[in-house]
């Protein structure tokens, strides 16, 4: 739900309180990244420092990084489709299935459209080793249309610590416990930006598809950044050069002072609408890592039951097509 310009101008001062790391290179779709699918449905833009994909009645789009990342810190510029977008699904995540099909680990923001008049939904969801049984799902509104106009979002990976960003802005942190166990992501995972169909899940459980008539629906990605550790997915072993990502840099972005934290949980207060610890339908019992809040419980008595799936399908994609020629404009 978009919130009032007072509440705006709170968060877009904290924001700008809490700024990104600085200096981190921004590279080129050449330089870091190679198409996935979708042919002539990925265009680059602005020198290949831009990329817009596409989905239509054909098929959707993707893109992934050429390399494989053990923890790093990863972040694009994202302006999503407008109209209406019931069905279409967007997604900016790390996975390694490719290469460890049964027990693989994702880091997932998914951006859910709407019927016009229905702002857009975040999903962030996380798996290790194979844990698809357990969905680690938080669906969120925002307090800003983020079809009008770019805005940041950013995944903090390290050895103990998982944060997703908007707007530089922390909405969720995932610490590494021993009740998770290796449920927490913990080998070498490549970047991907996909769009495709979602109708039988994302808007209102399937309720809602995607419309042709308003195709195409492009995401515009931009500002893309890969502040990690290379990793050789055979020997495990990193390429990190000078300026790359180490657990020191790695914990300074991570770093959540009480002030940090008060605004997280601020925003979660506000903006969360979804979350897997108060689901009663999906978890009887919660997940361990689980802590509840008795005021939490109450707010979201009566929520359960979200649907959720169908993804898989098209997120099993993960065949590197780096001999397929991409339009620039």
């Amino acid at each position: 739900m978009v919130g009032s310009l007072g509440l705006c101008m709170v968060f877009t001062i904290f924001a700008l309180a809490y700024a990104s790391p600085k200096n981190l290179p921004i590279l080129s779709f050449d330089e870091g990244y190679t198409q996935l699918f979708g042919d002539s449905n990925l265009m680059l833009h602005r020198d290949g420092k831009g990329v817009h994909i596409s989905l239509d009645e054909r098929t959707g789009a993707g893109f992934v990084s050429q390399d494989l990342y053990l923890h790093g810190f990863f972040s694009a510029s994202i302006k999503l489709p407008s109209d209406y977008t019931a069905g279409v699904v967007v997604a900016f995540y790390m996975s390694n299935g490719d290469i460890f099909e049964k027990n693989h680990d994702e880091l997932d923001f998914e951006f859910l459209g709407n019927i016009r008049g229905k702002e857009w939904r975040i999903q962030t969801n996380i798996y290790g080793n194979g844990s698809t049984g357990i969905g680690r799902e938080e669906r969120y509104g925002l307090w800003f249309d983020p079809s009008e106009d770019f805005h940041k979002y950013s995944i903090l990976w390290t050895d103990d610590q998982i944060i997703f960003f908007v707007d530089n802005i922390p909405i969720r942190e995932i610490k590494r416990s021993e009740e998770m166990g290796g449920d927490f992501p913990s080998k070498p995972m490549s970047l991907y930006a996909t769009v495709w169909d979602g109708s039988t899940w994302a808007t209102s459980g399937g309720r809602y598809k995607v419309n042709y008539k308003y195709a195409p629906y492009t995401a515009e990605f931009n500002d893309l950044i890969l502040h990690g550790c290379a990793v050789d997915p055979l020997e495990q072993s990193t390429r990190c050069g000078e300026g790359d990502a180490d657990h020191n840099s790695l914990s300074e972005i991570g770093l959540i002072s009480s002030e940090r934290n008060r605004k997280m949980e601020e925003f979660r207060k506000k903006y969360m609408t979804y979350s897997y610890c108060y689901d009663r339908i999906r978890y009887p019992t919660p997940p361990v890592e689980c802590v509840l809040d008795p005021h939490e419980s109450e707010r979201f008595r009566g929520l359960d039951g979200v649907r959720f799936g169908g993804h898989r399908q098209h997120r099993k994609r993960h065949h590197r097509s780096p001999s397929t020629t991409t339009t620039t404009l």
